[in-house]
């Protein structure tokens, strides 16, 4: 595998399923040199916390981080929309030789009496870990000034990768959710409904099969979430969660420190939602939930599986490579794309985790390649080796699908139409249809396009 790569240390994070020892190292900090499509820690610690409603999201750093993350998600509320801006100290090279409190503070001054918001969340950038600013103090004066809560998400970088973003932005949760009356933890028969961001109105979806099974959603975090909401999650009696990377550390933390038990779940592909809704009923519901649940899978199948088998005859011995964030979402989607008769032939993460691995490796098919944290040169290598027809990824991987003639699918937080549920899986299938089977492809050759 070392001749394959351009930097031997990235040969332990690559393996081929059948070739080698299923060993693939992960959850490490990117080489350096290496330029992997990973973000950083802040950007890990934003999207999980933006979705919030009415929060006020100030990033203090400079400029460039704020652009970075404006409106990163395409999440949708139903509520206010207070969480479309981005806000930013906008350090300079004065503010990295005298410090930025000042500035903070002053920044915090503006929005509190501006926006009058319940909740404002401070986010530390890299260049804050290394000039040392004081985010807890400035935090703590200005929440005692103004009455409001004013948390510090500690996201600076040089300390990690995404996933410790995801870890920074839980702990800002966590100091939410405090319950002023702890006899009140656990005590009503819902759900909170954890990883899902409302991407296009994927948790309304989602939200709206638990209605008709009968089952209470407490609180989805993040996706169309509010400051009031966040309060109420202790008072769930189980979490599920879809989004495993940005979501494992915070169910744990809350099974640990108010007992309530969580499952994983996810709404990706025909298989999946069905299996995740039967699970959901079994674990909060009685015989009528279940008898609730069997009807809506069967009415939603009645719809759907015909549509999903029509494009499956189209679709049949085409190949795909998949790199996306978490390891939830690349488990599911080798699933899908057997749903239509596609083949994976390479599949990684950003983040994922060592038990996500093994399944992706126990489902994937001989000769797969797997891998973690990849690199452009690298996807590019691989989707070339593996004769891929198509690209699953997120905006920074579309350039390099285009530039090998190949088609792309993107599954990234920032797209406007939901896959989640039976209307996302018609809407995937439709959408890997038109684009596998374009007509352009006649025209395109690596590298650039053929004019005939």
């Amino acid at each position: 595998m070392s001749q394959t790569l351009a930097i031997d240390e990235r040969q332990d994070f690559i393996t081929t399923k059948g070739r080698q020892k299923a060993h693939l190292k992960c959850d490490a900090d990117s080489i350096a040199g290496c330029v992997s499509q990973r973000a950083c820690v802040y950007c890990g610690a934003r999207v999980v916390l933006n979705p919030i409603t009415d929060a006020i999201h100030l990033v203090h750093g400079p400029i460039g981080c704020s652009a970075y993350t404006w409106d990163i998600r395409g999440s949708l509320t139903s509520g206010e929309d207070l969480f479309r801006n981005s806000f930013s100290t906008d350090l300079r090279e004065q503010d990295v030789i005298f410090g930025g409190e000042k500035k903070l503070t002053a920044a915090i001054d503006q929005l509190a009496v501006k926006y009058h918001p319940k909740l404002i969340f401070v986010y530390s950038t890299c260049i804050v870990g290394v000039i040392g600013d004081d985010l807890e103090a400035v935090a703590k004066a200005a929440s005692k000034k103004y009455g409001i809560e004013v948390v510090p998400v500690q996201s600076s970088g040089f300390i990690g990768n995404k996933s410790a973003g995801y870890k920074a932005a839980c702990d800002a949760l966590f100091r939410l959710i405090e319950p002023e009356n702890r006899a009140k933890v656990g005590k009503t028969k819902s759900i909170n409904y954890l990883g899902d961001f409302n991407l296009a109105g994927e948790a309304w979806i989602i939200k709206e099969y638990f209605r008709q099974m009968g089952v209470k959603v407490n609180v989805v975090l993040t996706g169309d979430s509010s400051y009031d909401q966040l309060k109420k999650v202790t008072q769930a009696s189980l979490n599920i969660m879809q989004c495993a990377g940005s979501m494992n550390y915070f169910a744990g933390r809350m099974q640990e420190t108010y007992g309530i038990p969580y499952m994983q779940v996810s709404f990706l592909g025909l298989e999946d939602t069905a299996d995740s809704l039967r699970r959901v009923a079994a674990a909060v519901g009685d015989a009528e939930t279940i008898r609730r649940t069997e009807e809506l899978i069967a009415r939603e199948l009645e719809v759907t599986a015909p549509i999903i088998e029509g494009y499956k005859k189209k679709l049949a011995g085409k190949k795909a490579a998949v790199y996306v964030g978490g390891g939830f979402k690349a488990i599911s989607l080798i699933k899908q794309f057997r749903e239509l008769g596609i083949e994976v032939v390479m599949i990684g993460t950003q983040t994922g985790r060592k038990e996500e691995y093994d399944t992706i490796n126990d489902l994937a098919s001989e000769g797969t390649v797997i891998l973690d944290d990849a690199n452009p040169a690298e996807l590019e290598k691989f989707m070339a080796v593996q004769q891929a027809d198509l690209l699953v990824g997120g905006v920074k991987e579309r350039p390099l699908a285009y530039k090998l003639g190949k088609a792309f699918i993107d599954h990234n937080h920032d797209r406007k139409h939901p896959l989640s549920g039976y209307v996302g899986a018609v809407n995937f299938a439709k959408e890997v249809y038109t684009t596998v089977c374009s007509p352009v492809w006649k025209y395109v050759r690596p590298g650039g396009v053929t004019h005939e």
